[in-house]
């Protein structure tokens, strides 16, 4: 296996916040994402699952270099780009795009479905004016929409019909990498399922990387290869997609895949597992999960565990595993 088109090293992003003493001045940080490390292949569909507010979209976003990383390096097929300056940052983003959960709210509502898929190419000062009108006509076709619908405007358009021009916008400049930041949540289940035919055949064409990030554990177990599993800003677990739902290993992991009520009311999937409700709680020692978790150990409490190799390509960050 060769190089990796992205490379997450002990990624950290941190917010700062009001304090929640009263008599206190000295801010607080939270931390959004702690020591996540993970690598995307070139070609791949690198999941990020986890619950609302686990850091997800904060990870998609640092590494888009929305974000600049409070600790830890991201790489770009080698270069180093958490930390580059944003003059530097410019060939790098047009390799990598977005497509994000609200497509009315990313699109300028000012502007034509037209003007909306060629800004970036002018940005990027690609092509020549002729060359954009064409490469702007065989995209609104390649997402399945109408040269008619170029001159309409974004609030004429469904939600589906929005997200397929955010998409034609992302490809508009050729990238080779794509952050799909729940990209379908927002549309009803009819068409979840285009969009996600749609992002397949896309990758097919044209080689495309995705990371797709996601609360829907459905869609990430069809759509991706491999899959990491996110629990208030760190990697618990990770692993290829067959090998995640087929023999879950950490406890939450576990508890999300039995909450996927089966196609067959009849089946009971992981019957033994039992759905630990409770809120997520931040804690400064020890795993993160141990409020939630049935087989917290006195380990738990007070130690990290590592993100650790149980089978080949599987990892877990549990002290029940560790040898």
């Amino acid at each position: 296996m060769g190089e990796p088109l992205i490379e997450v090293k002990d990624l950290e992003l941190h917010f700062k916040q009001k304090s929640s003493k009263l008599w206190s001045f000295r801010p607080e940080y939270l931390k959004a994402v702690d020591q996540v490390s993970f690598t995307i292949e070139k070609g791949e569909t690198f999941g990020l699952v986890g619950e609302s507010g686990s850091g997800k979209s904060t990870i998609g976003k640092s590494i888009l270099r929305y974000y600049t990383p409070t600790g830890g390096e991201i790489f770009y097929q080698g270069t180093e780009i958490g930390h580059r300056k944003e003059s530097q940052m410019l060939p790098f983003r047009k390799k990598m795009q977005s497509v994000f959960q609200d497509p009315y709210a990313s699109l300028d509502p000012s502007h034509t479905v037209s003007e909306i898929i060629r800004e970036p190419m002018e940005i990027h000062r690609l092509y020549t004016k002729a060359e954009r009108k064409e490469r702007v006509e065989n995209l609104i076709e390649v997402v399945g929409l109408k040269k008619s619908d170029l001159l309409k405007y974004p609030h004429e358009f469904s939600g589906g019909q929005r997200q397929r021009i955010s998409i034609a916008r992302a490809l508009s400049v050729q990238p080779e990498f794509v952050v799909c930041d729940e990209p379908i949540s927002a549309l009803d289940v009819s068409l979840q399922a285009q969009i996600i035919h749609l992002l397949e055949e896309l990758q097919q064409q044209y080689g495309l990387t995705y990371l797709f990030i996601s609360h829907q554990l459905q869609v990430v177990q069809k759509l991706c290869d491999r899959i990491g599993v996110l629990y208030l800003g760190s990697i618990l677990e990770t692993s290829d997609s067959a090998s995640l739902y087929k023999e879950p290993l950490h406890p939450y992991t576990k508890m999300l895949i039995s909450s996927i009520l089966p196609p067959d009311p009849t089946i009971h999937a992981l019957d033994e597992i039992v759905i630990e409700s409770g809120v997520q709680k931040r804690t400064e020692e020890g795993c993160k999960f141990k409020n939630r978790c049935q087989s917290c150990m006195e380990c738990c409490e007070h130690e990290v565990p590592a993100l650790t190799e149980v089978k080949p390509g599987h990892w877990v960050a549990c002290h029940l595993y560790e040898s």
